[in-house]
């Protein structure tokens, strides 16, 4: 540092003057530089898209030099070097124009510029990822072209269990110890349970297919066991309750008395009205009366109902009844029996 406490008037003019000198000579060789520098042209190559063009400029920076140029840089456009980047003289400036492409994915209509060769690069490119079930079309491999529509859709797979209803059967018997048409619950149903799996497709969230991949028992089903009445009926033709019976055939009926013409037997006689399983002979028309049959066909005992008699009881064989036929009896003298004339009729066999 300078002491000008030092110097004399005459000195301090000195001092000045040559310093100044210094000073003014140094601002002027940088301004010189400076006006050196920005004035120097550079000559530039740019090539747009294989497309070459030859450019002067004092431009210093890429981004700057194509705008001078008036060439644009557009959204996706690959240039290199970088618009950033320093001009130097003799560099070569190299553009790839981005094409817009339309995408469909996620439910998003998307449009990229891209300078990418392939679907699958540009993809990766913009974020774009994809799992080898997801179904790209066109393909990953395709090329990309200029203003081309590419859809994704997502495609995914679940296993859902879920439970099913094994429906109970109903099975069913006969029952001749109530009537026709009737049906009595045994034994109630129960439905049985099994765990079924399925493989699940889902595209873009929405199921498309399923496949059953399994099934497993949790719970057997319980048949329902019914009886269905087998008895048949009727209702006579006179009217009254209904009778139920087994079976129904048709037979030859006549008649028959305990007098003498009919049994060879008088009164006194030993065995006089008396049949074949020692029960008396009657005719009840309230109630049940005898009636003589084959026993191989109507077993002794069994108990019937007679259209135009009545109800009738098998006590009685006689030498003359043979196969499908009945002898009625009647009491002797009386108007039915003196009216009765033999005719084939429905015989019911009772329930009892």
């Amino acid at each position: 540092m300078v002491d000008l406490k030092n110097y004399n008037a005459r000195s301090l003019q000195k001092f000045f003057s040559n310093h100044l000198g210094i000073t003014i000579f140094t601002v002027v060789v940088a301004v010189l530089v400076s006006v050196f520098a920005f004035d120097m042209q550079k000559s530039v190559a740019i090539i747009v898209d294989g497309k070459p063009t030859k450019i002067s400029t004092y431009q210093t920076t890429v981004r700057r030099a194509l705008k001078t140029a008036g060439i644009g840089a557009y959204k996706g456009d690959e240039i290199i070097p970088s618009l950033d980047s320093k001009v130097t003289n003799g560099m070569t400036i190299r553009i790839k124009r981005a094409i817009p492409v339309n995408v469909l994915v996620d439910g998003k209509g998307l449009v990229i510029y891209t300078t990418d060769k392939t679907i699958g690069e540009m993809f990766k490119s913009h974020g774009i990822m994809v799992n080898e079930r997801d179904i790209v079309s066109p393909t990953i491999q395709s090329p990309v072209q200029k203003n081309m529509k590419i859809s994704v859709t997502r495609v995914a797979e679940n296993i859902v269990t879920t439970t099913k209803k094994i429906a109970y059967k109903v099975l069913s018997k006969t029952d001749a110890n109530f009537s026709k048409g009737k049906v009595k619950v045994l034994r109630p149903g129960v439905d049985g349970v099994k765990e079924v799996k399925y493989k699940v497709i889902y595209k873009d969230g929405k199921e498309t297919s399923r496949f059953l991949i399994g099934e497993a028992l949790k719970k057997a089903p319980i048949d329902k066991i019914v009886a269905v009445g087998s008895l048949a009926w009727f209702t006579p033709s006179k009217g009254g309750r209904k009778i139920f019976y087994t079976k129904q055939f048709r037979v030859k009926a006549t008649s028959y008395t305990a007098d003498y013409a009919c049994t060879g037997k008088r009164p006194g006689d030993r065995g006089f009205g008396k049949t074949a399983t020692g029960t008396k002979a009657k005719r009840d028309p309230n109630s049940y009366s005898t009636v003589a049959v084959d026993k191989r066909i109507i077993p002794l005992g069994t108990k019937l109902y007679i259209e135009g008699y009545g109800y009738a009881i098998a006590e009685d064989v006689g030498g003359g009844v043979r196969g499908r036929h009945v002898d009625l009896y009647f009491n002797p003298g009386s108007k039915e029996y003196h009216e009765w004339f033999t005719h084939t009729v429905n015989i019911y066999v009772l329930k009892t």
